[in-house]
């Protein structure tokens, strides 16, 4: 059996890339929901919402899914447990799908850093050439 690792908190302003596994508190800036359909593709419910949430380090996209719609409004605050980077049309944005949990979080009193959206930085996929070890 694989032993449970333990989380990798993390704040805003260290996202990066193409990277997962973190978790992070944040306070949610904005909400709205861009899907809402009595059914998905495979038949059940489907909501989707998107949301700038936030630490005093900086903001980004969140996409919240179904029930994580329930917890990410507008002015709560939440945890969001192995979360992921999805790139979106050069951009990152967080997401957490079935193997990451959304919780509301209380208690908490920290301002989201507006200034610094890291999801209005846009990367560029530049091919790395492969180096061939040369013939002797």
């Amino acid at each position: 059996m694989s032993e449970k690792k333990q989380p990798q908190w993390k704040k805003v302003s260290e996202l990066r890339p193409g990277t997962h596994g973190h978790t992070l508190n944040v306070q949610v800036v904005k909400a709205q929901v861009v899907v809402d359909r009595a059914r998905g593709p495979k038949g059940q419910p489907l909501k989707v919402a998107e949301c700038i949430v936030g630490d005093e380090t900086g903001t980004i996209v969140f996409t919240a899914r179904n029930e994580q719609v329930d917890l990410a409004q507008a002015g709560k605050y939440i945890t969001l447990r192995n979360a992921k980077i999805d790139m979106y049309r050069g951009s990152m944005r967080l997401a957490v799908d079935q193997w990451g949990k959304v919780e509301a979080l209380e208690d908490a009193s920290f301002a989201a850093k507006t200034d610094n959206n890291l999801s209005l930085v846009e990367y560029e996929l530049v091919p790395v050439p492969v180096e061939t070890p040369a013939a002797s």
